[in-house]
Order: C-alpha cells, then structure tokens, then sequence
C-alpha cells in the first residue's frame, strides 16, 4: 500500500479547495468523496470492520482511481469513459444531485469492482463481502443525509421523489445498493478474468452509457422538471460544498 488513508483524505481536500475556489462543480463530488473517506477511517478506527488493515488497503485503491483519473482528466491525459462524461459535465447546466450521481456513478459502478479484485488478488474474494457490506450501509446512510443538505440548496428538489414511480428515467431510480451490487458482480468477475483490459472496455462502456442516461434523461417531461429545480438552485459551489461538509 503506497498511500495511507490519511494521504488520500489530503489529496481530496485539495482537490475541493482547488475546484472550489474555481467554481467548478467537479468540487461537488470531490467533496462528498471526502466526507466518505473520513466516515470510512473513523469506521476503521472504532473497529466497524472485520479486516480494519485490509479495508484501509481497499479505501486506498478505490480512491486512488478517482484522483489519478481527476488528475488525468486536468493534464489532458486518457481517461475511462464514465469518468469523462462525469468530468466534461463540469460545466453542463445539471442539478447539483446529477453531478453528484455522475461521480457515484463512474465510481461505484466502475471503479469500485476493480478495486475489490485488486484489494482480493490472490485471495478468497468473498473473505471481503462482509466489509463491502459494511461499506454499503455507510454510503446508503449517507447518502440520504447528503441529499437532505443539497435540499437546502436546491429547494425544489423534493420535486425529483414525487417523479419517481412515474418514470423508468435513471436519475429518478438511481440506487446505490444496485450499484454496488452490481459493483460486487463486477469485482467477481475482474478477480477471476485473466483479460482485464477488455473487460475494462466492456464494463466501461456500460457504466458510461449510465451516465450520459444521467446527463440526458429520455423523458421530455423529466427534462422539463430538472429545468425548474435547476432554476431554483443555488450555482455557489463554494456554499454547496459547505453543506456537504456540514
């Protein structure tokens, strides 16, 4: 393990600070990410998993794939295609929650199944399940309690629960529990491969096609309904951020 969790909460928080300070909205997700990494080494730290070594090992990978993909993106450098529909959408007039689901998804969908194979190599894959789990309910509890706080930024987003059952639209149905049992599937399946660079390809193209459903929804009344919730919502990077952090 090159990096400990610590550098890797660093090398976020400048990553907020930079986006931030530019407002970007690559901020948003940078920031969400770091209040997961900092839950994630306090889980660590109370004994919340059943390998606490091994899950730092697990954060480390998983992270790093965000940042030196972030990085690659900013130098102009090759990147997957989920995480560059998620990145080009910098500046693409999106809800402050598609931006977040932009990175949750390239992340979780993608990132997330390599990580574990990599953490597992050699290894039993399924001595992690428990720990992935246990990383599951963190996120989903999270995750609510993070779109509680852009609901303070974004006071029309209510409107986006009262869509959803009316329509097939990823946005509206977007789960992190499916994705990350899809992202557990995926970890199966990098772990037994011996051609990682064609299922790369092959999963790539997957989750990137996800996104750009989460860019440019089907439903010509969805896309009416993000008009008036965007309309509403603030376009302060810097004060989403606060919330986020809050």
């Amino acid at each position: 393990m090159d990096k400990s969790i610590d550098q890797i909460i660093e090398e976020l928080r400048q990553i907020v600070e930079k986006e931030s300070k530019s407002g970007s909205s690559l901020a948003l997700f940078a920031a969400l990410y770091l209040q997961v990494t900092i839950r994630v080494k306090q889980g660590i730290r109370n004994h919340e998993f059943e390998d606490g070594i091994r899950m730092e090992q697990l954060d480390v990978i998983f992270a790093d794939r965000y940042i030196q993909a972030y990085r690659a993106f900013r130098d102009h450098k090759p990147i997957t295609a989920a995480w560059r529909v998620a990145f080009e959408s910098e500046r693409k007039p999106l809800l402050i929650l598609q931006h977040l689901m932009l990175g949750m998804n390239a992340h979780i969908n993608l990132d997330l199944g390599i990580a574990a194979a990599q953490t597992m190599k050699g290894k039993d894959l399924y001595l992690l399940k428990n720990d992935f789990n246990a990383i599951n309910r963190i996120l989903s509890a999270m995750s609510d309690d993070v779109q509680q706080k852009i609901g303070k930024a974004s006071p029309l987003l209510g409107m986006l629960d009262r869509l959803a059952g009316r329509s097939d639209t990823l946005l509206v149905n977007f789960s992190i529990t499916q994705a990350r049992d899809g992202a557990w599937k995926s970890a199966g399946e990098f772990h037994k491969s011996d051609s990682f660079n064609s299922l790369l390809v092959q999963r790539d193209k997957t989750v990137s096609n996800l996104a750009l459903s989460l860019v440019y929804p089907n439903s010509r009344r969805v896309r009416m309904v993000l008009n008036a919730i965007r309309l509403a919502e603030t376009r302060d990077v810097a004060k989403v951020v606060r919330l986020i952090a809050g």
